[in-house]
C-alpha cells in the first residue's frame, strides 16, 4: 500500500511539474509572468530561460522543423562550452592594486581565454554549417552580439571597478 501511494505521489508531483512550464506566455500579462518565473525554481527558471533562448533563435534564424530538435542540442552544447571558457578567467579584480607582474598575468590569461573562445566559435560554426547554411551561423553570431549588446546596456556597472572620472581644476 505505501509503495502505491508513494508512487502516485511522485506521479502527481511530476505531472505538477510538468503541468506548470506549460503557461500561455503570450497571452499573459507582465505581472502574471513575473509571478510564475518568480515561483519556479532556480532550476526550472534555468531550463525556461533556456527553452525561450532556443525558440527565439530558432525562429530568428527561421530553422526548419526537421533540423530544429539538432540544431539546439548544438546550440545548447556551444553555449555551454563558451561558459566554461568564460569561467576560466575571474574579471572581477582591481587593476589598480595589481602589480605589473600580477597584472601581465592578468593580461596574458584575457588573451588566452579569448582565443579559446574564438577557437570553439569557429568549431561550433563548422559544425552548425552541416544543419544550417553558412548565412544563417552568420546571422546567429551578429544576433548574439546585438543580444551582448542589449544586455550591457541594461547591466548595473561595478563602481569600484570603474574608471574614476577626471575632474576639472
Amino acid at each position: 500500500m505505501k509503495k502505491i501511494l508513494f508512487t502516485f505521489l511522485i506521479i502527481y508531483g511530476l505531472g505538477l511539474n510538468a503541468q506548470r512550464t506549460d503557461y500561455d506566455w503570450k497571452n499573459m500579462d507582465p505581472k502574471q509572468r513575473k509571478e510564475v518565473i518568480n515561483n519556479l525554481s532556480p532550476e526550472e527558471r534555468k531550463e525556461l530561460l533556456k527553452k525561450f533562448r532556443n525558440n527565439m533563435v530558432v525562429d530568428n534564424l527561421d530553422i526548419e522543423a526537421k533540423d530544429k530538435d539538432r540544431f539546439t542540442a548544438l546550440y545548447d552544447e556551444y553555449i555551454e562550452n563558451q561558459k566554461q571558457i568564460k569561467s576560466e578567467f575571474n574579471p572581477h579584480f582591481n587593476t589598480e592594486t595589481l602589480s605589473d607582474q600580477e597584472a601581465r598575468q592578468k593580461l596574458e590569461q584575457s588573451f588566452e581565454v579569448g582565443q579559446k573562445l574564438l577557437d570553439n566559435r569557429r568549431k561550433y560554426a563548422e559544425k552548425m554549417q552541416q544543419i544550417i547554411p553558412c548565412q544563417k551561423v552568420l546571422k546567429l553570431f551578429q544576433s548574439e552580439g546585438m543580444m551582448r549588446d542589449k544586455m550591457n546596456e541594461r547591466k548595473p556597472h561595478d563602481m569600484k571597478n570603474a574608471p574614476k572620472a577626471k575632474q576639472n581644476p
